[in-house]
């Protein structure tokens, strides 16, 4: 079981803050660190939040929510272990273009380090304000991903698609590896299904155990379908209510499948949190170091 410190970038906004809790997760174990995103939050939204019981979006009006790209690129050079990825990033709002060169320019400054966790995004309010439409958001997506993989692949890319289209065109740097890994996040059949024809891992909002067994199940069947080995999509996963006991929780986790915990950063708020944080660290993720 690998461990992931998500929305950290959420939990260190300042300066020091932020370099503290990478370095500290460097240190004590974590695989990966994780910045989320929302480019801005509407003052009117309707919309309901998914992952509430009351479909309240957490947080105040003013909460930080860096840039995860920036945010990462810089505590990246801070934590030379982590791995750097995004929890998620809303895809169809962004330009491939100007993504693929951000992503393969963090790639290459880190040695390889970064994974992108992508959305479809669930607050219509703030694709008005950024001008993006709302519907064929899924479609979009996947018509992004297909552009990114297309100028990462080598030079002179082109990608002739009904949201995106381009002559011949070179972005580099590329990744360090030819390609920088997707995670796709969500709870629906149709992000299951995009998981299984485009990602590398998949990223449940879920932290509800038995979803969680029916979701793996859902995805290894898509996967299967799309002429790939059952396991060929590693699932991530909130590690939220098992804080309770997080050893036996971690266990569960690998049991049914989950190859990565992500740990919300959340947890290790307040003065004493980078205390918990340690603690945690020492006695959980440690435990599960090979």
């Amino acid at each position: 079981m690998k461990f992931g410190l998500a929305f950290a970038s959420s939990a260190g906004t300042d300066p020091a803050s932020a370099l503290e809790i990478a370095r500290r997760a460097d240190v004590l174990g974590f695989e990966s660190v994780w910045g989320g995103e929302h480019v801005v939050r509407p003052a009117k939204i309707a919309s309901p939040y998914p992952y509430t019981e009351d479909g309240e979006m957490p947080g105040e009006t003013d909460t930080p929510i860096p840039d995860p790209l920036i945010w990462l690129a810089y505590v990246a050079a801070a934590a030379p272990n982590v791995r750097l990825g995004t929890c998620i990033l809303i895809l169809p709002q962004r330009n491939p273009l100007v993504l693929a060169k951000e992503l393969a320019t963090l790639d290459h400054l880190s040695g390889g380090r970064v994974e992108l966790g992508i959305g479809v995004g669930w607050l219509k309010e703030e694709f008005d304000a950024l001008g993006v439409p709302w519907k064929r958001r899924g479609a979009r997506t996947d018509e992004c991903i297909g552009a990114l993989r297309a100028l990462w692949a080598g030079p002179e890319a082109e990608f002739h698609g009904e949201f995106f289209d381009f002559e011949p065109a070179t972005c580099s740097p590329r990744p360090v590896d030819g390609a920088i890994p997707i995670m796709v996040g969500g709870d629906s059949p149709a992000a299951v299904r995009r998981a299984a024809r485009f990602g590398q891992g998949f990223f449940p909002g879920t932290s509800d155990l038995s979803e969680l067994v029916r979701l793996i199940g859902d995805l290894g069947d898509a996967v299967e379908a799309e002429g790939r080995p059952r396991d060929d999509v590693a699932v991530s996963a909130i590690f939220s209510p098992q804080m309770r006991d997080p050893v036996a929780g971690a266990e569960r986790m690998a049991e049914i499948g989950v190859s990565r915990a992500m740990v919300p950063a959340f947890f290790f708020a307040g003065p004493d949190g980078p205390d918990r944080l340690a603690e945690f660290g020492e006695t959980v993720v440690a435990r599960f170091e090979s």
